[in-house]
């Protein structure tokens, strides 16, 4: 099969410049194109990964021995003997003036954190949790917006080897609290709140009745990010201003932890029951982030990253590591396209000559779909766009070159929080394809594998990671035998990570991602990814959103409905259905064409915001609301009893 032409090809002096080329001709590849690089970085591991410690000069207190001990998936053993810290390497490579955060919210106000600021705020809040008694493997959490005061408190607590947790403050305190009391923390650190579409939050009384909710605290920390009057409760363990403890005079010192140190803990969604607690390590996450955001992304020095997140989602993480780099990372407080200025993201990108704009496929296709043109900002800047969190689909490609900037790489990544990283996504000297990840990520030994577990291209196939890495989780939190973490990824094919999502590794060495495996549309033996269908129907002005499920029935029936939320003054006629079936009868599948179309008030979705499409086959099978899904986890909880009333109705029917 002939490769198809691609949508963009790299320009051949940006490759030359960049971090990725700089880092072949250090490993003796300077002639080598991305799938030479790739081969090697899969084939010799322990040489690669070697290579990436000696080109990003990891400042280890002890030397590491050998780079990979054990093989084994899970408990591989990466660089033991060494010792080193995060903090310390995210603080180390900003000169002192050079600004190290830009603190944006949807206003358009800023203020900017100098690199000096930053280390001296970050020791003196490290001094702080230290005299709170805080120590190597003690937890540290949060509940605060994304602000730089989530990087300095992360950031001192990893200086100390404590473990940190963080989690938006849209989460309810119970929400948060399911996540935290599994940890036991010793310190809370919660802001009085948060800004979002236009309207001030107010999360006062939550930090509160979180405070009461973790019995185990010793402080909670008191952010005054709105400049909100703490009312004077009593709360259940010492309360600290964090005016107090980020302007001590102190000096920063790092605690050298081994490599496999755990750093943070960051969560599942929590949808089908209590969250997950994912531990990843000081070095594997040094490591590849280090990788992903410098060889992958191209940031380094005079770069700014600005991708819109919220703190309890994993691209917070890789915010914070763009200063590993020795980039600007920007945070941001408030509604990505607030409905007073829906482009404010792009302008501030254009003010703050933002190099790589990260954001999501619905925030993408939305700005076309209401007809905002981002182009009237001066986005010169921008060299990467970024995009994430399901799959873009490649109606987006045009638009992006149009209104953002014809040579701009459209860098569409897919990932997770397991790893805290990216399986696939771009590379500065690889082509893009409309509609596909230009290839696997370094490192990622990826593989489609089929139903009899064999290795397919050009064939949709399930995602398999073969070899280890280094970000891969250390453990669950309380699962002391390692038994759920086994059964979350090693189950099928035991040694080999399944990571649950349907793709295609095409002959021409990139990556389709058609969707999770367990909500594929499977009629009549034909397999279709549900993002195939989404992308085609929400292509049409009158559809704000689109889910579509297929549900095996009790009598071995199938239906596959396709719900829908309408926009705005839209209205659900036979002429419409005509439309969307013929959309997805000529755009994705002529077998895949729904049983029925049926208007819904909303989607619902994780708080990361990943469509709940497991949850509601469930529901729609008949499963109890709670046995498949937590209220708490999810954006809209009042749409789960509207599709468990659906699919008792339904049931009725058929009686």
């Amino acid at each position: 099969m002939s490769a198809p032409d691609p949508f963009m090809t790299p320009d051949p002096q940006a490759v030359a410049d960049s971090n990725l080329m700089d880092f072949a001709r250090h490993a003796g590849m300077a002639d080598s194109d991305y799938a030479a690089l790739y081969r090697w970085s899969v084939t010799d591991l322990g040489g690669f990964w070697a290579t990436v410690w000696e080109y990003f000069d990891i400042g280890a207190d002890t030397p590491y021995e050998q780079v990979l001990a054990d093989e084994r998936m899970p408990g591989a053993r990466w660089f033991p003997g060494a010792t080193l810290n995060y903090a310390h390497h995210a603080l180390r490579n900003l000169a002192d003036d050079a600004v190290a955060i830009i603190a944006l919210d949807e206003t358009g106000s800023c203020y900017e954190v100098t690199a000096s600021r930053l280390r001296a705020q970050v020791a003196s809040v490290a001094a702080t949790l230290c005299e709170l008694g805080v120590g190597k493997g003690d937890r540290v959490v949060g509940y605060l917006p994304n602000t730089p005061h989530a990087i300095v408190a992360f950031l001192a607590a990893a200086s100390l080897g404590a473990v940190w947790s963080v989690c938006g403050q849209d989460y309810a305190p119970k929400a948060a609290a399911d996540r935290f009391v599994q940890l036991e923390p010793t310190v809370l650190i919660a802001a009085d709140g948060y800004l979002f579409n236009g309207t001030t939050h107010d999360r006062r009384d939550a930090t509160l009745e979180l405070a009461h909710s973790l019995p185990t605290l010793k402080a909670t920390l008191l952010v005054g990010h709105l400049g909100l009057p703490w009312p004077a409760q009593p709360y259940p363990s010492l309360v600290v201003p964090w005016e107090d403890a980020a302007t001590r005079n102190e000096e920063l010192t790092c605690a050298p932890v081994p490599f496999d140190h755990p750093l943070w803990v960051v969560f599942s969604s929590g949808t089908t029951g209590l969250p997950k607690g994912i531990v990843h390590g000081h070095g594997g996450v040094l490591l590849e982030h280090l990788k992903t955001l410098s060889l992958h992304s191209d940031l380094g020095p005079g770069q700014r990253l600005l991708w819109y997140t919220t703190t309890h989602w994993m691209m917070w993480n890789l915010v914070v590591s763009a200063l590993l780099t020795g980039a600007t990372t920007c945070t941001y407080d408030g509604s990505p396209a607030p409905l007073a200025r829906p482009d404010t993201l792009w302008e501030l990108a254009a003010r703050h000559r933002v190099t790589v704009f990260g954001t999501s496929p619905q925030y993408l296709l939305g700005m076309a779909k209401f007809g905002i043109d981002p182009s009237v900002h001066d986005l010169s800047s921008i060299r990467v766009v970024g995009c994430t969190g399901s799959t873009l689909p490649a109606s987006a490609y045009p638009w992006v070159r149009d209104h953002v900037g014809e040579r701009v790489l459209l860098a569409s990544i897919s990932g997770g929080t397991d790893v805290v990283s990216g399986f696939a996504g771009s590379a500065p000297n690889a082509p893009v394809w409309a509609g596909e990840l230009s290839a696997p990520h370094l490192g990622v030994a990826l593989a489609a594998y089929d139903a009899e577990g064999l290795p397919v291209v050009d064939r949709v196939g399930e995602l398999f990671v073969t070899r280890p890495m280094p970000s891969m989780p250390l453990y669950f939190w309380n699962d002391p035998d390692g038994r759920r973490y086994r059964e979350a990824y090693f189950s099928v094919y035991p040694g080999v990570w399944r990571h649950g999502d349907w793709i295609t590794f095409t002959g021409h060495g990139s990556v389709i991602v058609h969707g999770r495996s367990d909500s594929t549309l499977n009629r009549n033996g034909v397999r279709l990814g549900s993002a195939d269908i989404h992308d085609v129907v929400e292509r049409l002005p009158e559809i704000a959103e689109a889910l579509v499920i297929g549900a095996e029935e009790p009598d071995g029936g199938y239906w596959m409905p396709l719900f829908v939320a309408l926009a705005v003054g839209a209205e659900l006629d036979d002429t419409l259905r005509d439309r969307i079936r013929e959309a997805i009868r000529s755009g994705a599948s002529p077998r895949h064409v729904p049983d029925d179309i049926l208007e819904v008030p909303g989607i619902p979705h994780t708080r990361t915001g990943k469509k709940l499409e497991v949850p509601v086959k469930r529901l729609l099978q008949g499963a109890p609301v709670g046995q498949v899904v937590n209220p708490a986890g999810v954006d809209a909880p009042d749409l789960i009893d509207y599709y468990a009333r659906l699919g008792a109705e339904r049931r009725g029917r058929s009686v």
